[in-house]
């Protein structure tokens, strides 16, 4: 199994003197970061849809192998609340595709008032051809049902598993051969930071739910004060111990990492 372990993100202040040296400016700063993980979960196209030539530059900024991951704009998921999917699903991937063989999978991340409805969702999942892995991060408690999971395993779509406060905050379900997890914040000290033994028990849940030739793709999205940089390492070593293939490419140590409470 590969275990894909990257940030929500690359793009903070804080993250100078930790991940990026002092003085490196902000644009070399997917250089650094692409030199150190092997994959990041882009949030831009989230807010904005960048054009497909900042896709293209992105490619070209980053090393064979490396992975993004794109969140889907907000206008397909909050605004249309995934009706009439066919043209945003098109925009996205006709830009997206300037990764080439950057290009991860495609989250859809739900809004938390977005009530289930499992047609609904069937539908925009039918626009992505074959071949573009989605990833679904329901935030709605109703969407747990098994008509929810009847769809993302016949779509081949992975349910994202989803952690706040060291928990999981989503059924644990595998529904395809691959696999999306998203770190959203700790319980140690200092917030929002992750605890060595709440890691090393996601490592293993991970390493118990797929198969050994599955890619899974984690990403931390508590990043103020660099907590994700951090933890993102410390993710990928707790997994690699637990017989993961966790790439991690970094030169030399991180800077200025504080010290955590273990939960």
């Amino acid at each position: 199994m590969t275990l894909y372990v990257g940030t929500s993100g690359w793009q903070y202040k804080d993250w100078r003197g930790v991940l990026y040296p002092d003085g490196c400016p902000v644009r070399l700063w997917l250089e650094e970061y692409a030199a150190r993980f092997a994959t990041v979960e882009s949030n831009a196209a989230f807010y904005r849809l960048p054009a497909r030539e900042t896709f293209e530059a992105w490619r070209e900024r980053t090393p064979p192998g490396f992975v993004v991951a794109v969140k889907a704009s907000r206008f397909l998921t909050h605004v249309k609340r995934l009706r009439e999917p066919e043209e945003p699903v098109e925009r996205l991937l006709g830009r997206a595709a300037g990764l080439g063989d950057r290009l991860g999978p495609v989250l859809l991340q739900l809004p938390p008032t977005l009530r289930a409805d499992p047609g609904l969702l069937d539908a925009c999942l039918a626009c992505f051809p074959p071949g573009v892995r989605v990833a679904v991060e329901p935030r709605h408690e109703s969407w747990w049902t098994p008509a929810t999971r009847e769809v993302l395993v016949a779509r081949g779509a992975a349910l994202c598993w989803a952690d706040v406060l060291s928990r999981p905050v989503t059924p644990l379900w595998p529904t395809t051969g691959w696999g999306y997890v998203r770190f959203h914040q700790g319980r140690a000290l200092p917030w929002p930071h992750y605890g060595r033994r709440a890691l090393t028990t996601w490592a293993h849940r991970i390493a118990a739910a797929w198969p050994a030739d599955a890619d899974v793709y984690a990403y931390f999205n508590n990043d103020p004060g660099a907590a994700a940089v951090g933890d993102a390492a410390l993710f990928a070593a707790a997994a690699r111990a637990a017989g993961l293939e966790a790439p991690l490419k970094g030169r030399g140590e991180l800077r200025d990492q504080p010290r955590r409470t273990r939960r």
